[in-house]
C-alpha cells in the first residue's frame, strides 16, 4: 500500500523515521483486518501509513510453513531469509512515512518456531531476528482464546499447518511470556473490530516522541 502524498510535513520519532508497529497474536485473531481499519484511521488524520505483511515472499512463506510443522528451526530459518530479503524495502518506508504498520514481525517467528525450540535455541533464533531485521518500536499483541481463534479459521476454506489446536495453544502461551517486554501492548481481540481498531490507533497516536518536520528539499 502506497503512502499518502501530498503533506508538508511528517512525524518522525527520535530516531528520525518513522514508528514502527507490529500487530501480533495467533492464526484467527484479526491482524488483517485491524490492520486495514487502523492504516485508514490514521490515513485520515494525514498520516503517512504503509502498510506490510510477512512473509513477504508467499511461496517462501509456504515453504516455512510446511517444514516449520515438523522442524520448528528450519522453518525459523525460512522465516528469518524472507524477512532478511524484505529489509531494503523495510528501510526505505521507514524513511518515507509517519507510521509502518506491519502484519506480523520476527517475533510471529520466535512465538511459533521459538516456542517449540529448548531454550539454547531459542537465545541463537533471537540474536538471528535482531540482527537480520528492524525491530518494532511497539509491538500490539491482539490476545484472543484459542477457542475463539479456531472457530473464526474454521470459516476459512483451508487452514495452514501451524493453524492446529495444540500448535495455537503453544503459541498462544509464548506470546502471553513476550508480552511482559515494556513496548508492548496486550488487546483484548474478541472485541468489535472497530472499537479495536480505535482503541490501537490511540496507542499509536501516543507512542514514541514525534516531532514534526517541515518540507524537504
Amino acid at each position: 500500500m502506497e503512502p499518502r502524498t501530498g503533506r508538508a510535513k511528517r512525524r518522525l520519532t527520535a530516531r528520525g523515521r518513522a514508528l514502527y508497529v507490529a500487530l501480533e497474536g495467533i492464526d484467527g485473531a484479526g491482524k488483517s483486518t485491524v490492520q486495514r481499519r487502523v492504516a485508514r484511521l490514521l490515513r485520515r488524520e494525514g498520516w503517512r501509513v504503509r502498510t506490510r505483511c510477512e512473509p513477504s515472499d508467499r511461496a517462501l512463506g509456504r515453504y516455512a510453513q510446511s517444514a516449520g510443522a515438523a522442524a520448528p528451526w528450519t522453518g525459523a530459518i525460512f522465516f528469518t531469509i524472507d524477512r532478511y530479503l524484505a529489509l531494503p524495502t523495510l528501510r526505505e518506508d521507514l524513511k518515507k512515512c509517519d507510521l509502518v504498520l506491519g502484519d506480523r514481525s520476527f517475533w510471529s517467528t520466535m512465538a511459533y518456531q521459538g516456542s517449540a525450540l529448548p531454550r539454547a535455541d531459542r537465545r541463537r533464533l533471537l540474536a538471528l531476528q535482531r540482527d537480520s531485521t528492524v525491530a518494532p518500536d511497539l509491538v500490539v499483541w491482539l490476545d484472543l482464546p484459542v477457542s475463539a481463534a479456531l472457530a473464526r479459521l474454521g470459516r476459512r476454506r483451508t487452514r495452514a499447518p501451524l493453524e492446529r489446536r495444540r500448535t495455537l495453544r503453544r503459541v498462544a502461551l509464548a506470546y502471553r511470556s513476550l508480552a511482559g517486554q515494556s513496548n508492548w501492548r496486550r488487546f483484548e481481540a474478541r472485541q468489535p473490530a472497530r472499537a479495536l481498531a480505535e482503541e490501537i490507533a490511540r496507542t499509536i497516536r501516543r507512542a514514541g516522541s514525534f516531532r514534526v518536520t517541515g518540507p524537504r528539499g
